[in-house]
């Protein structure tokens, strides 16, 4: 349950109910009335805008209004208080018995607790990673790949139908340069002296492995053919070799991806060229001349015509060439084709997660979906910026070019995944991230991965305690449910259940604005409340979770710990990231 969702749906009652007394009029919009949680906790659990939104149309005064709903509120059985403030809101307290029985759904859910029907299984695409096959991913894909896989955790835990896909960019100069490079690493293999790597050309050791196997795949066959015969065998095998990587990678940090989509396939199937007749179908492209960039001098322009998009139609600053000056087509292009292809598949919502560099394609996708869909289609773009990796706060130095980056496997073998993915999520993805190889294996309260992972091992250690000392009391669901919730009354075990109780909104709030860092944030809070609790019962022994001479309170605490490993470990699970059992 949301429990801001559910009261707002009380609220309209109670407002339903005041104009069928005459005693505020009928008819009143309520679409603007909300419930959120107050901004100061000390003044209630609920906030509501009520008076304020529907008092011009009530043709009364706010604080009068707001009196008259506050009086019907405090009726609500979950409502033990309710007071106007200011001008007109009004803060609800709620009862302890509601908090109390959040404990009851919270272990009958289990880690579905905060699964919603936002999404209704509406269809999306979340494209991440897609980093093009010339090498193995780095650390600085790790960050597009973690952000993009906890979006497509959190959409479908609430409610959509979620496709995780990976473009493929096998086409362009890019690969062809790798071919080359690859190329150069078989003759080396067969045992030929290459000499220095040519400028321009991949110097990386990793492509000794894929000349080696070359090699022992096709000899010395590829030697004496021409050109135009090794080339297409050599660019295959290489992109073949590394996308094998890739996927290695990607499972050694637990992703999954449904979808691993070709653009040199999507080309040779005449995608660009469809595009191209839609768009000139409905008077879309056109031949034009481009004004300069913004800064170049004059006598650094050439101006020519070229085949444009009309993308100002929809948005965008300036139209967009689908054609170089040698006639080929653009990337944009191709990335064209490649959304309308996505949207023919069915996905008419389509997230994509980009490096910052891509910051200027946002306009140009957008409008560019606009068009290919005639508006039925939505592109959202998640754009993460760049990680900074240190040792002990020292720069740790990488470079693709030059052969010396370091590798995102290298990374998850010092750290391990679960860390490298927590760390990842720390930030909203487009704020740098600073990830420090020493400080992520620290255990202190600064450590985020540490103070969360805690928090659950001393929940399991609780209950593995009392399994040992108080077998007696049943740690199954049915006893847990079983349990005399009303016991717990302590303000700092409310204080808990209250945080625990908020998961659904997360779960919402962070599907609704595409954000999965706010999980991160939420199960940091809510193992601070956690700690605090225990810290307290290290001062009173009233509040240990194990009392030999309290069984029923005991059972009552027990199923507190109980649900608080449930939400973490849901938590958690949406960011990939494994529960321990211990530390």
């Amino acid at each position: 349950m949301n429990i801001f969702n559910y009261f707002s749906q009380k609220i309209n009652v109670v407002i339903g109910e005041m104009q069928a007394a005459g005693e505020v009029p009928p008819n009143l919009d309520l679409q603007r009335v909300s419930a959120e949680a107050p901004r100061d906790t000390n003044h209630g659990d609920v906030a509501t805008n009520a008076a304020l939104v529907l008092s011009k149309a009530a043709g009364m005064n706010p604080r009068a209004f707001a009196e008259k709903l506050s009086a019907r509120l405090a009726l609500l059985p979950d409502v033990s208080a309710s007071e106007v403030a200011g001008p007109g809101f009004i803060n609800l307290r709620l009862s302890n018995l509601f908090w109390q029985e959040r404990l009851r759904e919270i272990i009958q859910a289990g880690t579905d607790y905060g699964s919603c029907e936002l999404g209704g299984g509406r269809k999306v695409n979340v494209e991440y990673v897609s980093a093009n096959p010339t090498g193995p991913l780095t650390v600085g894909h790790a960050r597009g790949a973690v952000v993009g896989d906890a979006l497509a955790a959190i959409l479908e835990k609430a409610g959509y139908d979620v496709c995780r896909e990976y473009y493929i960019n096998d086409a362009g100069t890019q690969v062809d340069t790798l071919a080359q490079s690859a190329y150069l690493r078989y003759r080396e293999a067969l045992g030929e002296d290459i000499g220095e790597i040519p400028p321009g050309f991949y110097p990386g050791d990793y492509l000794k492995d894929v000349g080696q196997a070359l090699a022992e795949a096709e000899g010395d066959s590829l030697v004496t053919l021409p050109e135009v015969e090794w080339f297409p065998r050599v660019r295959s095998f290489a992109i073949d070799a590394l996308m094998t990587e890739v996927r290695n990678n990607l499972a050694a940090l637990g992703i999954h991806q449904d979808e691993f989509s070709s653009e040199r396939a999507l080309v040779a199937a005449g995608g660009v060229e469809e595009v191209a007749s839609f768009l000139k179908a409905r008077g879309l492209i056109y031949e034009g001349v481009l004004e300069p960039p913004k800064g170049m001098k004059p006598d650094d322009w050439e101006p020519r015509p070229q085949t444009l998009f009309r993308s100002t139609d929809f948005g965008d600053d300036v139209d967009r060439p689908l054609k170089k000056s040698d006639g080929t087509w653009t990337y944009f292009a191709g990335d064209m084709a490649y959304h309308l292809d996505k949207f023919r598949r069915g996905y008419k919502l389509q997230i994509d997660v980009w490096g910052a560099d891509h910051g200027g394609y946002i306009k140009r996708m957008q409008s560019a979906v606009k068009a290919l869909t005639e508006g039925e289609g939505t592109l959202h773009i998640v754009l993460c910026q760049l990680v900074k990796l240190l040792r002990g706060g020292d720069p740790v130095k990488m470079s693709k070019r030059a052969g010396t980056f370091i590798t995102l496997q290298d990374v998850i073998d010092e750290v391990g995944k679960d860390a490298l993915r927590f760390i990842m999520l720390t930030r909203k993805s487009d704020q740098h991230l600073e990830f420090d190889l020493e400080k992520v294996m620290e255990q202190s309260r600064e450590n985020p991965v540490f103070y969360v992972q805690y928090a659950h091992a001393r929940c399991r250690s609780v209950l593995r305690h009392a399994a040992s000392e108080m077998p007696e009391i049943p740690q199954d669901t049915v006893g847990m449910l079983a349990a005399p919730y009303n016991l717990l009354t302590d303000p700092e075990e409310l204080a808990l259940i209250k945080v625990m109780a908020g998961w659904p909104k997360v779960v919402e709030g962070a599907a609704e604005a595409y954000e999965p860092h706010r999980v991160a944030f939420y199960l940091y809070d809510l193992a601070a409340a956690f700690h605090q609790l225990w810290n307290k019962g290290r001062d009173d022994a009233q509040l240990r979770f194990l009392l030999d001479d309290q069984p029923e309170l005991t059972r009552a605490r027990l199923a507190l710990v109980q649900a608080l490993a449930t939400v973490i470990a849901s938590g958690l699970a949406v960011m990939g990231v494994e529960p321990v059992e211990e530390m």
